[in-house]
């Protein structure tokens, strides 16, 4: 029994090791990177150039796409380049993450402790015994229960800091609470979050960038290839060519995964994909399904304003990082990710793209898009039947009781999203009106 025991845990490691043998690394001190030429992935240069076109006419600024490592798209446009800086907006939440977890695992804090540890008792308006529930945790979590409806809900005086509930007990987009994370850090560790950065992540990995603050917020910059060598630290769980820049397995496992039970698809400050509902930012609505339907379920991202993704892709051995602007101004712009999605699905020759999952395939809605008048068909949605109208924020613009179809004649012109309740369920489909 022990050596059988002993040679299936023999197994595990040459396995665990043949895998990591398949990851390529850049060098750190150096801009070469191997790349995989895209038809060796059986990819079409007519697909690639769609895709492309459909970035460009986005506002994309840069694309890297690693398979294995390697690169194997790099687009740059809008007169940016390999060398350029840009902003990470909110996706730059996930290096504070990282920042966290080793902080804790070197002994500086614990995400149990109170905030008020770090940040000293009266941080924010709330009673001492309101203010003592909230953890780190809770920050990294969005669950501090602070008022996210506040005029200015990046501002982090006390003033701004409004109880609203129990730390735990509300899930909401809070940018001030995260922001915050960043004192913690430095008060616990003694040092710059920049500083801390730049020894325990941008040493061991090569990245360039840092936090600089603008206004209320403490905004990331770096090239695109840092944010790609990031989100390859990521796909390896914290490990960078052998070197394990996050030990803290317990707390990797926690960051890229279901965090608490409000928000299903988030975790530590990542967007998590494939669960089976998800909340967006300025909205305490709870959307059934999928967040990036066309993307793989065990997606996790780092998401912000004006479309600055990180894909990390476990299944696919793959990342992919864009950054520029974007058509709407919504803090996550989880549409844009899925349409580009859909393009990369597509880039196969043959037809083997992974068709789109949707929970909302037994009714359509039609035409779509739409200039005024929306109808809807389906075999179980029966009329009339009670529907909501969201934007892509989240914010209700119209709802009313379904008989023969929606005048939207009224309505702007952009994305919303159709929500149909009747005896069958809850059911959400996006549209576009023009």
């Amino acid at each position: 029994m022990k050596t059988k025991a002993f040679n299936i845990l023999l197994g595990l490691v040459l396995f665990s090791q043949c895998i990591n043998a398949q990851m390529y690394f850049p060098p750190n001190n150096s801009n070469d990177w191997e790349t995989t030429l895209p038809s060796s992935l059986n990819w079409c240069q007519s697909e690639i150039d769609s895709l492309y076109a459909f970035l460009n006419i986005n506002n994309t600024k840069a694309f890297i796409l690693l398979k294995d490592g390697k690169i194997v798209l790099e687009h740059y446009t809008k007169g940016h380049s390999a060398s350029s800086n840009w902003y990470w907006a909110s996706a730059g939440k996930t290096i504070t993450a990282f920042a966290v977890g080793i902080a804790q695992q070197e002994g500086y804090l614990s995400v149990t402790d109170k905030t008020s540890t770090y940040l000293g008792q009266g941080w924010t308006s709330c009673t001492p015994q309101q203010e003592e529930k909230i953890t780190i945790w809770n920050q990294l979590t969005m669950t501090t229960g602070l008022d996210d409806n506040v005029s200015n809900p990046f501002c982090t005086e006390d003033s701004c800091l409004q109880y609203l509930s129990d730390a735990g007990t509300r899930w909401a987009y809070h940018n001030a609470p995260y922001t915050l994370l960043r004192d913690v850090i430095e008060n616990a560790t003694g040092l710059g979050l920049n500083i801390y950065i730049n020894q325990k992540l941008k040493n061991p990995t090569g990245m360039n960038g840092l936090f600089v603050q603008q206004g209320d917020n403490s905004v990331y910059f770096s090239t695109a290839r840092s944010m790609a060598r990031f989100g390859l630290l990521a796909l390896n769980n914290g490990n960078w060519n052998g070197t394990q820049v996050l030990t803290d397995s317990n707390y990797f496992n926690s960051m890229v995964n279901t965090s608490q039970n409000l928000n299903k698809s988030y975790g530590y400050l990542w967007w998590l994909n494939g669960k089976e509902s998800y909340m967006i930012p300025q909205s305490q609505m709870v959307f059934q399904g999928s967040k990036i339907p066309n993307a793989p379920d065990d997606m996790y991202s780092a998401m912000g304003l004006n479309g600055q993704f990180i894909n990390v892709i476990p299944s696919k051995n793959m990342v992919w990082i864009r950054m520029g602007e974007a058509p709407d101004n919504s803090l996550v712009p989880y549409v844009l990710n899925n349409e580009i999605w859909k393009r990369i699905n597509d880039l196969e020759c043959e037809a083997l793209s992974t068709k789109e999952k949707s929970n909302n395939s037994e009714w359509k809605i039609y035409p779509n898009p739409v200039t005024d008048y929306l109808k809807v068909s389906s075999g179980k949605l029966h009329t009339p039947f009670k529907y909501s109208i969201y934007n892509t924020k989240g914010i209700l613009v119209k709802e009313g009781v379904y008989r023969k179809g929606i005048d939207l004649s009224q309505l702007s012109n952009g994305v919303y999203y159709l929500s149909a309740n009747n005896k069958e369920g809850n059911n959400v489909i996006k549209f576009i009106k023009n």
